[in-house]
């Protein structure tokens, strides 16, 4: 199952309590103040593994609970520190701290590296033993100081796939099916819009040392920056990527226009998508009659070329025909 979205709850370990201690030995009957120092408490941190690509874990177990640390001892013994836990997230993992009190929330991370980390709550500091405080003037102390508490926080982690390319086209365009054919993923693939409820990611081997990472979405409608259809809980899946696919089904009408309200969506969405590098694919030309082909991909790519530049291949998912001419072009474009 595909999860995108966790909300935490979180509590930095509780620090031990200073010990109130005097040395009492034989022959000793009136030792000096021994107690120890309590132990710090346990941080929970959250660490990028690439060994994960979804926020499942989170879904049932939301609050995480650091260990406290041990109160000090007699006989100048410190108490342990607590056992921090380490919350293992995908890479690609936004965090956010949440302020319920002002309903807002704040960045702190953003966890693209394998093994990069993030306190996500520290443990409170241990007290302090009455040794601690023995002076000159005061031989005898009965003083300690209590643990301090954990930190205690609530957060939002959201996923961003990370992929070099985003493939981007409306419901029933043949992403999955091209997806499959491009790499070894095996998405869902149905003649029926929607059919794609989650994103997939495919590895392309282009040649034996060269691959690159593709990014299928579920397909695009208009207006679904503003929430319509699936494309605005997905959408940010593609911001992380190099280069976009617009995969358009070339017995489309006005296929300029499908390229357009694509390109719109994504620009209200993100901005920054528009300097993204960009590759037109018209798919489904098995679909085409063989004496109308040529005559019929050369309208499509004079009437794109007018508003977009960038490169234009026409293929078919299905037979396969121009998929390693495709391949060879992503990868000049991503300079692999």
């Amino acid at each position: 199952m595909f999860i995108d979205y966790a909300k935490i709850h979180v509590h930095g370990g509780n620090g031990g309590n200073g010990c109130l201690s005097f040395r009492r030995e034989k022959f000793i009957p009136k030792g000096g103040p021994d107690g120890g120092n309590g132990g710090k408490g346990g941080d929970v941190i959250a660490v990028a593994s690439s060994e994960l690509n979804t926020l499942l874990n989170f879904r049932y177990k939301k609050q995480f609970f650091a260990e406290k640390g041990q109160h000090g001892m007699g006989a100048n013994k410190t108490g342990h520190d607590g056992e921090n836990i380490i919350l293992k997230v995908p890479l690609g993992t936004e965090v956010y701290e949440l302020d319920e009190q002002n309903n807002r929330k704040y960045k702190i991370a953003d966890l693209a590296e394998e093994n990069e980390d993030v306190i996500l709550a520290k443990g409170g500091k241990g007290g302090r033993g009455n040794a601690t405080f023995k002076s000159s003037t005061n031989q005898a102390p009965r003083k300690i100081t209590p643990g301090k508490e954990g930190e205690e926080k609530y957060y939002e982690l959201e996923l961003k796939l990370m992929a070099d390319v985003g493939l981007v086209g409306f419901p029933n365009a043949g992403k999955s099916t091209l997806i499959s054919h491009l790499s070894s993923a095996h998405p869902k693939i149905a003649d029926y819009e929607f059919t794609t409820l989650e994103p997939c990611l495919g590895v392309v081997k282009v040649d034996e040392y060269k691959t690159f990472v593709i990014a299928d979405i579920p397909g695009i409608i208009e207006d679904a920056h503003e929430g319509k259809g699936l494309g605005l809980r997905f959408l940010r899946h593609i911001e992380r990527t190099k280069v976009l696919l617009f995969l358009i089904d070339v017995t489309s009408d006005n296929i300029s226009n499908k390229y357009e309200i694509l390109n719109n969506e994504l620009h209200s969405y993100n901005t920054e998508l528009d300097k993204r590098q960009k590759l037109i694919v018209l798919n489904k030309i098995d679909l085409l009659a063989h004496n109308e082909k040529d005559d019929f991909i050369d309208h499509a790519k004079d009437e794109l070329k007018n508003i977009c530049d960038c490169a234009i291949l026409a293929v078919s998912a299905v037979s396969g025909e121009n998929l390693q001419k495709l391949k060879y072009t992503i990868k000049k474009i991503l300079n692999l």
